[in-house]
């Protein structure tokens, strides 16, 4: 089902997308040529089949993201028709009511989605690259070919291995075996994420030993000790090595680009996250960096990523936790169940005690939340974080329950069909339809998996049923599924009906 992804907490605001206006024209015929395929429920399990490599965007047509990144990937459509061989580039409108089935298929959640399919559509890839026309040329042709090239001359070290990423070298006495087997398939498996390369060689390699005895595996990396050898080669160990080496012991949240990659590994750890937002010219950043780094080294493998930001380049951070600028220096602790944990105006020599307090459960959770409304007699009530466990969680009536984004073009079409259902129960005191934003209210995670907007939830008035609506939204099929799922009516409401 379609829906607007939630915000990955803090990402969504961090990419953008450039617009521009391109055109190809025919020499013959002046008429503009589309080189992106156009695919539907019809048309997409023949036309992928053919293809080793294909790439597919699901868009939805009042998608603005989409509307923007639609000239640069028909731009790089055109460019990648003349690679050898040619790299095909597709797309789908995923919002259609007939292609719902492919949508649900590919798991979209919010568009653009863009996915990168292998051998006829057997093996998915999630799209990890840039938006723009050139950034998309680039990162499709490194995905082609071998996963892991080889590195023969000290020219092929300096051509693969930028200082500013991540790059994976496999250091072997010889190309066979299984060691070198169990890497390919780790390159090929993470090749949307990191660059890799093998050698036999190791004096090519200019950071680490130069004279290697057995088979090894070095991660490069921008930051901290810059290289990490690596000798067990099961499959599933060399993986977990590189997820984990890859984040930095403190990731740098600012307005350079180059570590967007390293911050989308950080809010994608399911580790406990430690954030500490200042302004970095503050007088006394050099100090809370030094700090900040010496007490992340004492929790390393402990569970717990840390995060620097920087005011200037974290609005999207602040809104989503409720923070203001004037909190800063703030630290912040997001755990696994999406509660947060706020200390604002914190002094360098208190944040070792208090994140000490909150490991040790000493700290109560903050809750983002917006005031209670002073009146709530629309048919959809109006609920918020402070009143969720009286009017849902702990309600003894049927209650479904909407968390929505005031942005979301979805959640804009649903509410008037919410309308229709809420009017449709208005003289059932057993059945209440209410709306969160989810924007600005938190949700217990443990209970409401919010994985885009909207989310529909249902809860009976016993308790006994707590499940997310995935039908059809239409009023008709709602209304059904509140009065198969509802409890009965309670004494309570029967009492008031006979009165």
């Amino acid at each position: 089902m379609a829906s607007c992804r939630v915000p990955g907490v803090l990402l969504m605001c961090v990419f953008v997308i450039l617009l521009s206006t391109v055109f190809s024209i025919s020499s013959a015929s002046e008429e503009e040529k589309e080189y992106v395929l156009t695919l539907d429920h019809s048309n997409f399990s023949e036309i992928v089949s053919k293809h080793k490599f294909i790439v597919v965007e699901f868009y939805a047509p009042w998608c603005g993201h989409c509307k923007n990144l639609a000239p640069e990937y028909e731009k790089a459509a055109s460019v990648l028709s003349g690679n050898e061989p040619a790299i095909v580039l597709a797309k789908v409108d995923a919002n259609a009511e007939e292609n719902k089935g492919l949508a649900e298929q590919f798991e979209i959640q919010g568009f653009p989605t863009i996915k990168i399919l292998r051998n006829g559509g057997e093996n998915v890839q999630e799209y990890k690259g840039p938006r723009e026309a050139d950034g998309i040329v680039t990162y499709l042709k490194k995905q082609t070919g071998p996963a892991s090239k080889e590195i023969k001359t000290a020219e092929d070290a300096d051509r693969l291995i930028d200082g500013k990423k991540i790059f994976i070298v496999g250091i072997f006495p010889k190309f066979s075996g299984e060691e070198f087997e169990n890497f390919l398939i780790v390159a090929e498996k993470l090749r949307s994420d990191y660059d890799f390369g093998h050698t036999t060689n190791a004096e090519l390699i200019h950071r680490g030993e130069s004279s290697v005895s057995k088979a090894t595996v070095r991660l490069l990396k921008p930051f901290d000790e810059l290289f990490v050898d690596f000798k067990n080669f099961e499959v599933d160990a060399l993986e977990k090595f590189i997820e984990e080496g890859s984040i930095p012991l403190v990731t740098l949240f600012d307005q350079n680009p180059d570590n967007q990659p390293f911050l989308n590994k950080y809010f994608g750890s399911p580790d406990e996250k430690a954030m500490l937002f200042l302004h970095f010219s503050h007088d006394q950043i050099d100090n809370f960096k030094s700090k900040y780094n010496e007490i992340a080294g004492l929790y390393k493998g402990k569970g717990l990523k840390f995060l620097l930001g920087d005011v200037l380049a974290s609005e999207s951070a602040f809104q989503f936790f409720g923070l203001t600028e004037d909190q800063a220096p703030v630290l912040v602790v997001q755990n696994n169940k999406g509660l947060k944990f706020i200390n604002p105006n914190v002094e360098i020599d208190q944040i070792a005690p208090w994140l000490k307090s909150y490991v040790d459960g000493k700290l109560k959770p903050s809750i983002k939340s917006e005031a209670i409304p002073e009146t709530n007699d629309e048919p959809v009530k109006v609920v918020v974080a402070k009143s969720l466990r009286d009017m849902v969680l702990d309600s003894k009536k049927n209650v479904l329950l909407e968390i929505y984004a005031p942005w979301c073009g979805h959640c804009k079409k649903l509410a008037p069909i919410l309308d229709e259902v809420a009017v449709s129960f208005e003289k059932d005191a057993d059945v209440v339809v209410a709306k969160l934003d989810g924007t600005k209210n938190d949700v217990p995670s443990d209970i409401i998996e919010v994985r885009g907007y909207p989310t529909l939830y249902f809860k009976s008035a016993s308790g006994s049923k707590y499940v997310a609506y995935e039908g059809d939204r239409s009023k008709e099929d709602i209304i059904e599924f509140i009065q198969n799922n509802r409890d009965a009516a309670t004494s309570e409401s029967i009492l008031k009906d006979e009165l």
